[in-house]
């Protein structure tokens, strides 16, 4: 009981991005309106195609662990915007809104000790609670990092 509660507690705190990363928060914060769409010399893509991706994934990983009725998204179509900026500032904080509340429903599900970290998600095909919410921390950390490369690069770093 001990080790789940603390296994439980490090995913949490990992989720909410503490420790040694910069958090989804803290990347976003204060992002100049006319850089959301900007991309940088060679740059693969835009800060608004971060975030979006980010909060497309993070859905994602969080529908497959929840829901019996889950459907899998095309790559790598579903999971990143074509356009370069948002469409307008509503669907900037929009997205940062859904990926925050999202990212708290995650938590939720991996404090709930009702939820085994390890039993196999029946529609799945092997995976864990544990896993989803590893891969959830794995991918954040990854794609927040950019977010803040990108904010260096463009010279909006460190926030104001």
């Amino acid at each position: 009981m001990e080790n789940d509660k603390a296994l439980r507690d490090r995913l949490i705190y990992s989720l909410q991005g503490k420790g040694a990363h910069v958090n989804f928060d803290q990347a976003v914060k204060n992002l100049p309106k006319e850089l959301r769409g900007k991309r940088v010399p060679n740059g693969p893509y835009t800060t608004w195609q971060l975030v979006e991706h980010l909060r497309r994934t993070q859905f994602d990983i969080l529908d497959f662990s929840r829901n019996p009725n889950y459907k899998e998204l095309e790559w790598p179509k579903d999971y990143w915007p074509e356009e370069d900026a948002p469409p307008d500032d509503a669907a900037w904080e929009n997205s940062i809104k859904a990926f925050q509340r999202d990212l708290q429903e995650l938590q939720d599900l991996v404090a709930d000790p009702k939820n085994d970290l390890f039993a196999k998600i029946p529609h799945g095909n092997g995976q864990t609670l544990l896993r989803e919410a590893i891969l959830v921390i794995d991918h954040n950390a990854y794609h927040i990092g950019e977010l803040v490369l990108l904010r260096k690069l463009m010279g909006a770093w460190p926030v104001k």
